[in-house]
C-alpha cells in the first residue's frame, strides 16, 4: 500500500446528492468525505440502498455533482463541463454490474471498441491488446463468441477486460464478482490487484462479496447515505471478528 502522505488520486468532501425534486426529492448521500491514494485497493461496502453505486458514478463523472467538492485524477468535478467529464472518463475503467455490453458484437469487438476513445492507438494494436486481455481473464477460446451466446459469468469477464484494456488510471468496479463462481471471481480480483500494485492504479470496488476482502487495503462502509467506517482492512477484519465471536 502507498504511503498516506502521497497526493490522493480521488478526494471528496461535503458530498450531498439527491434524486427527484420537490416533494419527490430523496437525499441519497449525506456529507460524504473520503480520499483514495495511488495503488490502493479500496472496497466500498454496506447494505443495498446505502448510496455506494451513486457515489461510484459521481466519481466516474456519470452523474453531475450537486454539492460538495470532488477531485478525480486532477479534475475538479464541481461545475465541470461535459467536455471535462468526457476527458475524465477516458482515464477511468468502469466495470458495470449490468455489464453494459453490446449483444450484437463479439466479446473481442466489445473490448476492442474501447479504443474508439483513443485514436492514438492503431486498430492493429487495439486488437492485439484486446486479445491479450481476454486471454488474461480466461476467455481466449470465447473471444469470437457473440455476447448473447456467453454465460453471465463470461459476460462479466468481458466487462472486466473492457475496463482494463486501455490501461486506465483508476478502476471503478460495481459488484465485479457478483456473477462469478469462486475460482473465476478470484482470477478477476487478482487481476485487479495486480493492476493496482504493478502500475500504482487505485481500485475502488463496490461489493457484498466477503470472498474478496483479503485483497483490500481499506474498507469503507456506508449506511443510509453516510460513511460510517473507513478502516485499514486488517482493522476492519479484526473488528468484524470481534462482533461475530
Amino acid at each position: 500500500m502507498t504511503s498516506s502522505t502521497a497526493a490522493p488520486i480521488v478526494s471528496g468532501a461535503g458530498i450531498n446528492f439527491s434524486f427527484g425534486v420537490g416533494e419527490l426529492r430523496k437525499q441519497i448521500l449525506f456529507d460524504v468525505e473520503f480520499a483514495i491514494q495511488p495503488g490502493e485497493v479500496v472496497l466500498l461496502m454496506g447494505p443495498s440502498g446505502s448510496g455506494k453505486t451513486t457515489l461510484l458514478t459521481l466519481i466516474a463523472g456519470l452523474r453531475t455533482l450537486q454539492a460538495g467538492q470532488l477531485n478525480v485524477l486532477g479534475h475538479s468535478l464541481a461545475g465541470a463541463s461535459r467536455a471535462e467529464l468526457l476527458a475524465l472518463r477516458r482515464k477511468i475503467g468502469f466495470i458495470f454490474q449490468a455489464h453494459n455490453l453490446l449483444p450484437y458484437l463479439t466479446a473481442l469487438q466489445n473490448v476492442q471498441m474501447m479504443f474508439d476513445l483513443h485514436p492514438e492507438v492503431s486498430p492493429a494494436e487495439g486488437r492485439e491488446r484486446a486479445v491479450r486481455i481476454l486471454e488474461q481473464v480466461g476467455l481466449g477460446e470465447r473471444m469470437l463468441y457473440y455476447i448473447s451466446k456467453l454465460s453471465g459469468g463470461q459476460r462479466q469477464r468481458v466487462a472486466v477486460a473492457r475496463a482494463l484494456v486501455c490501461n486506465p488510471e483508476i478502476v471503478l468496479a460495481d459488484e465485479p464478482t457478483a456473477a462469478l463462481d469462486g475460482a473465476s471471481g478470484r482470477e478477476v480480483v487478482n487481476l485487479l490487484q495486480s493492476l493496482a500494485r504493478e502500475h500504482q492504479r487505485p481500485i475502488l470496488m463496490v461489493t457484498h462479496d466477503a470472498r474478496v476482502v483479503d485483497i483490500a487495503d481499506r474498507i469503507i462502509t456506508m449506511q443510509d447515505g453516510r460513511l460510517i467506517n473507513d478502516l485499514q482492512a486488517t482493522e476492519n477484519l479484526t473488528r468484524m471478528s470481534g462482533i461475530h465471536a
